[in-house]
């Protein structure tokens, strides 16, 4: 029988989410476990499976729509179903979805009307809003034949964003469509001009006016510089992640009550033992790896830093899953690994990898970025000696690690060059107290300066 395919709740909070791509057209066969389309929350990528097998039988949500969690995306049937008036169908099962499937599956002429764009039915059309092609069109002349310009919602979004009218690009794809690779090169091209500047001064509110009045970020094109007697600067526009990654730490200093314990380690015996381990791995190990692993096993030793905290009780885990912070090319993400205290060195290194490339290629998965009960922040690769993080909700703890250093120590009460690795521990100070914190880090520390423990 045929029936609605919903926006799913990918987590616990989720209200919304974002459509990126349909895997499949319009009449399309798909199997059991098949992904159907493609959707990005906060965080992640995410693919919609097929429950059972079917056949697709109308789009009613299109690429570049961000849809309420629980509304129809999709009418689908089931294998062999012979469907008939597919509208008396959807009015029944979800009138909403039927009055507007014509604009999110067909294709929707829009004329340009004193600057002003219309649909040929003479209702305003929202040009920038998600749907699927839509035709725009522009009248050379009075009478004259509408002709349609194609676009892809992702073009016709990109254009938005960056300021582009679609009439005036060149498509590329069937039957003269825009993709979004036209989209990007009317961006180099334009990049290649002088940018547009006008005369501006402050306002009040440190926005920027033009001598006529109106705001300078509604006269500028958005993309291009904006110029002041007292400021250059550029608006970069927040994206989803960023605005996650903001909420949540803004969130975890404002509820978290932080305190921090600081350590140091020598680590001439770790250094050297990972030269030995990547002299004859396939797999490299860095040192982060290796503090993951150690920190995996100060948790077993230390089980009440395996904690999270919940209102009514602390929730003490029996397996050790340590989030790692990846800086990717689209932002600050942390997928958690499970079973640390388990996983070999070599494990360690794989995943850390696998993760960072699925993380710039936006394909982590919305399970794999939950969970855990500690993080690792490493910023040694910069150079940095020593920096405080902010803790990942709802983990108990994060860990910051410095670079290693060649500093000069006392040994024996006598000066000598060391190699030194320092770090920070930020901690909830509700479900862990500051003597098991310091206990913590001790530990840690000799594991580090006896790096066999690591493998043993």
């Amino acid at each position: 029988m045929a029936h609605l395919l919903r926006m799913p709740g990918v987590t616990a909070d989720a209200t919304e989410a974002f459509l990126e791509a349909w895997e499949i057209a319009e009449g399309d066969a798909f199997a059991a476990e098949d992904t159907l389309a493609t959707i990005e929350t906060d965080k992640a990528v995410v693919e919609i499976e097929a429950e059972a097998a079917g056949t697709l039988l109308r789009i009613l949500a299109a690429p570049g729509m961000t849809v309420p969690v629980g509304q129809a995306i999709a009418l689908l049937a089931e294998v062999g179903e012979s469907v008939g008036d597919i509208d008396a169908i959807l009015s029944e099962l979800a009138p909403t979805a039927a009055a507007g499937s014509e604009e999110a599956s067909g294709s929707v002429v829009v004329e340009v009307e004193d600057g002003e764009p219309r649909a040929a039915d003479g209702r305003a059309e929202r040009l920038g809003s998600p749907g699927s092609d839509t035709a725009v069109g522009a009248r050379p002349g009075q009478g004259g034949p509408t002709s349609r310009v194609f676009a892809s919602p992702l073009a016709r979004r990109l254009a938005k964003e960056a300021g582009l009218d679609v009439t005036t690009l060149t498509g590329t794809g069937p039957n003269g469509r825009i993709r979004r690779r036209d989209v990007d090169a009317a961006l180099e091209r334009r990049a290649d001009r002088p940018p547009a500047t006008a005369e501006m001064r402050p306002t009040a509110s440190g926005a920027g006016q033009d001598l006529g009045g109106r705001r300078g970020a509604d006269v500028l094109d958005p993309a291009q510089r904006r110029t002041s007697s007292e400021a250059t600067y550029d608006l970069v526009e927040h994206t989803r992640l960023r605005r996650a990654v903001a909420n949540r730490l803004t969130q975890s200093k404002q509820t978290i009550p932080h305190f921090y314990v600081r350590g140091s380690a020598r680590v001439d015996r770790l250094v050297r033992m990972r030269a030995e381990i990547n002299a004859s791995s396939p797999v490299k190990v860095s040192f982060n790896d290796l503090v993951l692993k150690a920190a995996a096993a100060a948790h077993v030793l230390h089980p009440g830093m395996n904690v999270t905290w919940a209102e009514e009780s602390v929730r003490q885990y029996h397996r050790v899953d340590i989030a790692v912070a990846i800086a990717g090319d689209r932002g600050l993400v942390t997928p958690v690994l499970r079973g640390v205290e388990s996983m070999p060195l070599t494990g360690i290194a794989a995943a850390v990898r696998d993760f960072v490339q699925r993380a710039n290629d936006g394909k982590l998965r919305q399970d794999e970025l939950e969970g855990g009960s500690f993080s690792v922040s490493n910023l040694g690769m910069y150079g940095t000696e020593e920096f405080s993080a902010i803790i990942n909700p709802p983990h108990a703890a994060i860990l910051a690690v410095g670079a290693v250093r060649d500093e000069v120590v006392a040994v024996k009460g006598r000066p000598k060059v060391r190699s030194m690795l320092r770090f920070v521990l930020s901690a909830d100070h509700r479900p862990v107290d500051g003597a098991l914190a310091a206990a913590w880090m001790r530990t840690f520390v000799e594991i580090l300066e006896h790096p066999l423990r690591i493998v043993s």
